[in-house]
């Protein structure tokens, strides 16, 4: 059986590592909110909501077939969470079941104990789609729910449990075998007990058995185990048979665990951003090839969930930009718009919804990030040479079609270096087909662009209004040559010098 509610054809592979760059995106891009309101405190997940983030999926097809199924988790969040439960219950609950036994009986009867329970599960599954087939309406559901009604019908059922019920051997066990060399026994063959058991009459008035038979004295104990070994024997195999049953209905419920964990995050994720009134939308994917971002109230999906105060959303469009420049104010919301695109672009290719009013961009090969780092002790060189060890990693991984986000990267030297580096790395990347958004200080730089307009950039800018005030809004905008570093400077140092004369004034009364 397979549940295929992640892909249409194939396995979520829980298994595969992350990628090499995760932490990197983890820390730039602030996914541990994201993350942690998926999970809400659950440790499976907030493995699967990281693991579906992280690899970007890229078929469009894949995209809608997730999408249609998440909607019709939003549309029964009862019945969903519900039936994630049951199996939470059957991947948790078998542990109480299973039991390696040193022996093939006492495996056998572990096995045919985690079969009864796992039997329960199924039959609880095939009441969902019984109940509630007819209301879902995506691919994925329709043929998950078809698949539990024709695979799990009553004639299964009830061959299942005379299976199970001859498992057990209450009769004893029936084994037949040769003598080989030495008079061992060899070839040992379980076989089917003959014919129904007798009530107590039927058996005192039936003639005696015309096989030689022979009886253990009670306190016979090496009789006893010589009897358990040939039993062992007969029933090997078939310990084996169960026990592979139950690791292949097992192996089913983890996987449908993990497949229906993304779902369960997205919902539990969804409720979180509904608790603060921030819009949700589901977006456009569009081809690898073309070249858009338009979005409508993008705001930063890590911050709504970590401040109280209410986060600022941006306007974009950029149809047909091979890069996105964003210059202006400090603290003007440049880092938080930038940070912004990289979520929605993960989760948007993830199949998911994102933070926006409205949303619609190509789909990438990956997403990366090259932020500018604080210097620490672990730095064993320069904060520029740190940058360009990082750009260095990065090339290395970097594909065409994929999108990488630049945070005031190279601005650790002065403006005219810092300048042509970013330029010849930033034509590098368009060259080879590499979507590029920039937050940048670096004058020469984005002037260059601007004149040059190379890769058709689409130039935005963080609005200050006349009196220093940010508005964490952003407006397509020439570059300017300031950032306006002197209100920091006034608010920073006027604050102080405010401060300190109210202290005077304080200590003198």
């Amino acid at each position: 059986m397979k549940a295929f509610l992640f892909f249409r054809d194939r396995d979520f592979d829980i298994e595969r590592p992350l990628p090499w760059n995760a932490q990197a995106l983890a820390q730039d891009l602030g996914l541990t909110e994201i993350f942690s309101a998926m999970s809400q405190g659950d440790k499976f997940l907030y493995e699967i909501a990281t693991k579906a983030l992280f690899f970007s999926e890229s078929d469009l097809d894949t995209l809608a077939y997730r999408k249609a199924i998440l909607e019709d988790c939003i549309a029964h969040p009862q019945i969903v969470r519900e039936m994630y439960d049951v199996i939470v219950e059957a991947n948790e609950g078998y542990r109480r079941h299973f039991w390696l036994g040193r022996s093939p009986s006492s495996t056998l009867w572990g096995a045919v104990s985690m079969l009864e329970f796992f039997v329960a599960i199924l039959r609880r599954l095939r009441g969902f789609a019984d109940q509630h087939a007819s209301r879902f309406e995506s691919d994925g559901f329709r043929t998950f729910f078809a698949m539990l009604q024709r695979e799990l019908s009553d004639e299964y059922f009830a061959e299942i449990d005379a299976h199970l019920k001859q498992l057990k051997f209450r009769g004893g066990v029936l084994v037949s075998a040769r003598l080989g060399e030495g008079n061992k026994g060899i070839d040992y063959v379980l076989r089917r007990p003959k014919g129904p058991q007798r009530n107590w009459l039927e058996r005192l008035f039936v003639p005696g058995p015309t096989e030689y038979t022979f009886q253990l004295h009670p306190r016979d104990e090496a009789g006893a185990r010589a009897l358990s070994t040939l039993r062992d024997r007969g029933v090997n195999l078939v310990a084996n048979a169960a026990a592979q049953s139950a690791d292949h209905i097992l192996s089913f419920f983890r996987l449908l665990r993990a497949e229906l964990a993304y779902y369960i995050g997205c919902l539990n994720l969804r409720v979180e951003l509904a608790k603060r009134n921030y819009p949700i939308c589901f977006p456009s994917p569009l081809a690898i090839e073309q070249r858009t971002h338009v979005a409508r109230n993008l705001y930063d999906v890590s911050l709504a969930l970590a401040l109280d105060a209410r986060v600022v959303g941006n306007d974009l469009d950029a149809e047909g930009s091979d890069i996105v420049v964003i210059t202006g104010a400090n603290r003007g919301g440049k880092s938080v718009f930038l940070r912004s695109i990289g979520v929605a672009q993960l989760m948007m290719q993830s199949g998911m919804f994102v933070g926006a009013e409205s949303f619609a961009a190509n789909v990438c090969d990956s997403v990366l990030t090259h932020y500018k780092r604080e210097e620490d002790r672990s730095m064993e060189s320069g904060k520029f040479d740190e940058e360009l060890t990082r750009m260095s990693e990065i090339a290395d991984h970097i594909k065409p079609n994929a999108l990488i986000l630049f945070n005031e990267s190279f601005a650790a030297t002065n403006d005219r270096e810092g300048s042509e580096i970013a330029r010849q790395i930033v034509s590098a990347l368009l060259e080879r087909g590499i979507k590029v958004f920039f937050v940048t200080h670096l004058t020469e730089f984005s002037r260059a662009l601007w004149e040059r307009n190379v890769g058709k950039p689409t130039f935005l800018r963080a609005e200050r209004q006349a009196d220093g005030t940010r508005t964490f809004k952003l407006i397509q905008a020439k570059p300017l040559e300031t950032s306006y570093g002197e209100d920091l400077y006034k608010q920073i140092f006027d604050g102080k010098a405010a401060r300190s004369a109210n202290m005077q004034e304080t200590s003198q009364r």
